[in-house]
């Protein structure tokens, strides 16, 4: 999960590089419209919804715990989300529909990310971010439509990269706690997941049957694949690595 050896310099490689494959690459062709099943327009409209926002109040504590090069890549990772937003858009509106202005699930995990520090916000992040490759690995593979299929692949290799860059900052943020405490707090993460990932399960299970899966697989899975996240974000970080004094302050809450 963690990428060995790699810090934030390479991660904003990582970002700029894929930036630059993104634009050579384009869009995908929306010219032959998307049948796209009422369900399904249900479910990606307030997927679509929770994706947006500036990402300011991330971007400002970023700033504020210290290190420049950290709050570079999370500007970059901000835009990446944005260009998921404008992907769903593009393709409700290629299945002739368009997108809500709010969602309440939307409003509760907003609300829960920007209720303390980075450490808080990333936390409450990272349920989103597991929930989501789960998700758009359904409609990847059980989307009947090949440019829904399409869209939500490419968002999955986003969300596949974005896990292990946070993992590394929960990791540093996390790592000056005794080992029993962040055992505790990767288990109470894995709990919030479980929860919201039964959630997610409830509220789009039309969608998921018919994608093909079922509400308690969904749920199964998602906690499955959490626990390599778990594992690297509650890691005690490497000797040598040092968190600067105004990021330690920086990452609490």
């Amino acid at each position: 999960m963690i990428k060995h050896g790699w810090g934030y310099e390479e991660w904003v490689a990582d970002f700029e590089a894929e930036r630059e494959r993104r634009a050579e690459r384009g869009d995908p062709d929306w010219s032959g419209g998307a049948a796209l099943p009422a369900e399904l327009v249900r479910s990606l409209q307030r997927f679509q919804v929770g994706e947006d926002g500036d990402g300011s109040a991330l971007i400002g504590k970023a700033d504020r715990a210290g290190d420049p090069v950290y709050a570079r890549a999370v500007r970059l990772f901000v835009a990446e989300e944005q260009n998921h937003v404008r992907l769903l858009a593009l393709l409700l509106d290629a299945g002739g529909a368009g997108t809500l202005a709010r969602h309440w699930s939307d409003t509760a995990f907003v609300g829960l990310r920007r209720l303390l520090g980075l450490r808080v916000e990333l936390l409450v992040l990272m349920v989103a971010e597991a929930v989501a490759l789960r998700y758009y690995q359904a409609v990847r593979d059980g989307a009947a439509d090949p440019l829904a299929s399409e869209v939500a692949r490419r968002i999955l290799a986003d969300e596949e990269r974005h896990v292990p860059f946070h993992c590394l900052r929960l990791r540093e943020a996390l790592g000056p706690l005794p080992a029993p405490a962040r055992r505790a707090a990767a288990l109470a993460w894995r709990a919030l997941l479980a929860g919201a990932a039964a959630m997610v399960a409830v509220d789009h299970g039309p969608a998921l049957r018919t994608l093909g899966v079922r509400r308690r697989a969904f749920v199964g899975d998602t906690v499955r694949a959490s626990s390599p996240m778990a594992a690297a974000m509650s890691a005690a970080p490497p000797a040598t690595t040092a968190t600067p004094r105004s990021s330690r302050r920086a990452l609490r809450g």
